[in-house]
């Protein structure tokens, strides 16, 4: 609980963008679930008002050994979400993450492939043939069982 409230502080930081990132990354990394939840929703409102500079940010990130580092990068920016603002930007143009979420299309982590998968799915609701073309892509490139389920789920909403 206290790692929870902690990350939340780091929204009435009045620190820049960049600071309040770095100041969020331990929690980002935290073993307890609700306090990554809660990491990425305490910043997310200030990806959205620096959403360009948020991206680039936060490309190391996606690079990171820890899986839930890569998932952060990926929840925090999912164009629609869950319980929290969607980003409206990336609802009509998602292809400007794809520095986020390209470098994950193959990702180890289950943990990583369903936030990525999410993200996609996010995206096909306003983008859809966008996401079919992304997923087609990746797979052709990469063809690995990882791609192919992230790739798989990112279309459940097209297939019904």
């Amino acid at each position: 609980m206290a790692r929870c409230w902690a990350a939340q502080w780091v929204t009435l930081s009045g620190l820049p963008l960049a600071a309040q990132l770095e100041a969020v990354r331990r929690f980002a990394a935290d073993p307890h679930f609700g306090v990554r939840e809660i990491a990425w929703m305490a910043v997310r409102d200030a990806v959205i008002g620096s959403l360009d500079e948020s991206i680039m940010l936060l490309q190391p990130w996606v690079l990171d050994a820890d899986p839930n580092i890569r998932r952060f990068a990926s929840e925090l920016t999912r164009p629609r979400g869950v319980w929290c603002a969607q980003i409206e930007a990336l609802k009509t143009e998602p292809w400007r993450a794809l520095p986020l979420i390209e470098p994950l299309r193959a990702d180890t982590s289950r943990y990583v492939q369903n936030s990525v998968a999410n993200w996609l799915n996010d995206a096909s609701k306003s983008q859809p043939e966008w996401v079919d073309k992304l997923c087609a892509r990746w797979v052709a490139e990469s063809d690995t069982a990882e791609t192919r389920y992230i790739a798989k789920r990112a279309l459940r909403t097209l297939s019904k």
